[in-house]
Order: C-alpha cells, then structure tokens, then sequence
C-alpha cells in the first residue's frame, strides 16, 4: 500500500520529468527541452529498497506569458510543499545557482517538510564538479549529484528519500480497521453518503463541485466491525482541472484508493455514467480493488417497473471491464438503501480476500477444456497443465501451459467466467498470470 507522497519541484528544463521516468523505469512524463511541456501532474508508485510512495512529476512552470513566471512557481512549490510528505527539489549544475531556486529554496525552507536536493546534469563519473557547491546556499542540506538521464547518483538520492518519507505503513497494516475509499465525480454526493453514514455532519457538503480538496479519514464502528472511511475529493476530467489545488486533490484521492481495500464507486443518478466515472472505474479495478458500484440521488428520477433494470443495464454497458460488481441504488438525501451498503462493504471484501484450493481450481480447469478446447494456431494447440491461486486481493491464479502465445486473451476471459460461475468472486477483479512448462513438466 502506499502512504507517502514524493514530489519533484523545480524551475523548467532541470531534468524533473526525466528523473521521474528513470526512478519509476518507464518512459511516462514527457521530456521536451521546452518549458512547461508537462501539462498535468503525473503521477505513479514508485518503490526503492522495500518502502513504496506516490511520485509526482509536478511540471514546473506553466507560463501563460512573461509576468506570471513568478506567480506560477510559487504556487506550484506551494502545492507541493502542501500535500507532499518530501520534496525532491531539483536544480541543474550546468546553470548554477539563479535566482529563481533561490525563491522556491525559501518556501520549502518554511515548510518544515524534508527536502533532498538533486543537483542534475553531473553526467561525468569522478569528484563533482566545484559548481555544486554553490547549491549550500540554499540552506537545504547537502545537494546529491545526480544525472537523469544517465543514472548516475539516482539510487544514493533515493536512499536519502526513503530515510525522510513518515513510518506509518506498519502502524496502519497492523489495524483491523476496513478501509473503504468513497470515489466519484465532483457533486455526486460522496461527502452527504458519508454523513449519512456517520449520521451527523462530519464532512463540508456542497453544490460546489470541489468542496472536499483532501482525502479525509473518518472512523466507523457498526456491528462489531471497524471502518475507516476516505472522503475523496472528486475526480474531474484533467482539461478541466484548471485550479492547482484541484490538481493536488485528485493525486491524494488516487493515493487513497491505493491505501483502501474497498473502493465505493459513487455515480450520479441524473446524470448517468460519464466517461470520467469509467476512468475512475478503471483505476480501482486496475489496483485490483473490491468494488461496489453505488448509484446515488435515486430519489430524483421518475420511475417505471424498468427503471432500475435498465439503469443497471446502461451502467454494465458503459463499465463492460466491471461486470462483476455490484450495483446499489440509493439515496444519501433520504437515507434509501444506505444500511445494506455495509453487508456489501463486507461481502465483496470477503470475495477479494478468497483463497481457493488448488484441487477445486483444477477440477473447474478440467471442466471448462472439455467444454471448450483450448485455441490453436498453426496445427499447434494450447496445453493447459494446471492452475493454482498466487495470491488474493485480488485473487491472482497462475496458469502454466506449453506456449503463452497461443493463449488468447478471450480464452483466459472464459476461464474467468467459470471459475466466477463456481466461486462467485463478486465485487472483486482477478488477474491471470501464463507461464509456460515444456512437455516434459519442466519450467
């Protein structure tokens, strides 16, 4: 789970979105020589010796013309320095110290927040250049040297990272508390679900969409059972992002459904589902989360003995990759349907947390092949030898065969639907691993 928020702030044309695809080993932020050609956070989890976080690649200046340089890195810095827990604040030796590292140094100095300084563009092996000395007026510690686009010096900057990022991912793995993120668009009434949950006002509700701007924790006991429940702020389409602190919202909403086990989809009855609410969709199925589809301000439609049918049906045409979850009608306003949330809540993490024995996944396995044959190619079918479950949350099952080529993803999408005609697996997504075994049963 990741619990920590790790951005990279600097001026333009330092190296920042270079840094962040070499830390996190893919090429994801664009790398331009012109400034402000990183238009939206990016945002992925990156992982460096056992302790994993939420990097951000921040952008730097966004310039609209000559006079708002200034403004927009200070509030740029000022984000970061809000809702990251460390601060990579990158500098280019091959320019020096200017001016403007120098007003960005003096915000994160204020912060409080740890800071590591990346000097980059010390592309050469053997003592640092004496230009590097200059970054220790910035009263920020030691600058580490650093090439991003070779690599040098990025694993001894991260060591420095990783010892400043907070120590509470033991303290929250050892809790019983469920954590359950409650995600959606802006205004479809995510933050009055959780009120009428809680049954008092504990979240700011508003027409406004973009009222709630952080993740916020509450804890619930109903039954016996803990739940932290994760106001998330919502989630709109990135051109519409203009607000900075918005920008920043989203990235702390996303890192909380990372930290959840279930995820509460919130839809907008009056509007029905948007492509924003499938990208939202989409990421908590991604991370493999327990999911419940909650369609709320129900009580505003006006309805017919097919109402819900066909809602639901709209809802599975639009989220075709989540046709295991369930969908729930109800009401924040009036309270319809709410109570029931819960049995779900505990339900679909049951289903996610499942482990089936080796001997049961065979014999479905077994079944389904003689139902329907494996594909072929070219006179050469695919074996299936046997199956068995690697992990849960979610259930992850291993496939060995004779050829990963031959087997088709339509196929593995049918050995799906037989395992979840058996096993149920409601409100969870599950992954398939194929690894090949040669005929004489070696790997």
């Amino acid at each position: 789970m990741t619990n920590a928020v790790v951005a990279i702030v600097g001026r333009p044309n330092v190296g920042k979105s270079t840094l962040f695809n070499k830390i996190i080993g893919e090429r994801v932020s664009i790398v331009d020589d012109t400034p402000g050609v990183t238009r939206d956070r990016i945002y992925r989890e990156a992982e460096w010796c056992g302790k994993k976080f939420l990097l951000i690649d921040t952008g730097g200046i966004e310039p609209k013309n000559d006079d708002v340089i200034l403004k927009g890195m200070r509030l740029q810095a000022e984000m970061a320095i809000d809702h990251a827990d460390t601060i990579i604040f990158m500098v280019n030796v091959q320019d020096g110290l200017v001016a403007a590292d120098a007003d960005v140094a003096a915000l994160l100095r204020k912060s409080g927040k740890p800071v590591v300084v990346a000097a980059n563009k010390v592309d050469n092996i053997g003592d640092p250049p004496m230009e590097l000395y200059e970054f220790y007026n910035l009263g920020l510690g030691d600058p580490h040297p650093v090439s991003s686009i070779h690599g040098l010096g990025v694993g001894d900057l991260l060591d420095e990272v990783v010892q400043t990022l907070p120590q509470t991912q033991e303290e929250e793995d050892d809790t019983d508390s469920l954590r359950v993120a409650v995600v959606g668009r802006p205004n479809a009434g995510k933050s009055s679900l959780i009120n009428r949950i809680l049954g008092e006002d504990r979240v700011i509700v508003s027409d406004i969409a973009g009222t709630t701007r952080d993740a916020i924790d509450t804890q619930f006991e109903k039954d016996g059972v803990s739940y932290t429940l994760v106001d998330t702020a919502g989630m709109r389409k990135r051109g519409k992002i203009d607000d900075t602190i918005e920008r920043y919202s989203v990235i702390r909403s996303l890192a909380a459904v990372e930290r959840s086990a279930v995820c509460i989809i919130v839809i907008d009855a009056t509007q029905g589902v948007t492509e924003q609410d499938s990208k939202i969709a989409g990421y908590a199925h991604d991370l493999g989360k327990a999911c419940i589809i909650a369609v709320n301000k129900w009580d505003l439609l006006e309805k017919d003995t097919n109402t819900m049918k066909n809602f639901r049906n709209s809802v599975m045409e639009e989220l075709p990759f989540m046709m295991y979850a369930p969908v729930h009608f109800i009401s924040a306003l009036t309270g319809q349907r709410v109570h029931r949330l819960f049995e779900l809540i505990g339900y679909v993490h049951e289903q996610n947390s499942m482990r089936i024995k080796t001997g049961m996944l065979n014999d479905v396995l077994t079944e389904a092949t003689m139902k329907v044959q494996p594909p072929s190619d070219k006179g050469k079918r695919l074996k299936i030898y046997y199956m068995t479950q690697a992990a849960t949350c979610p259930p992850t099952f291993v496939v060995f065969v004779n050829k990963k080529e031959l087997m088709h993803f339509s196929y593995l999408r049918y050995l799906e639907n037989q395992i979840r005609g058996v096993f149920g697996l409601e409100g969870t997504p599950v992954k398939f691993i194929v690894r090949e075994r040669g005929d004489n049963g070696k790997e």
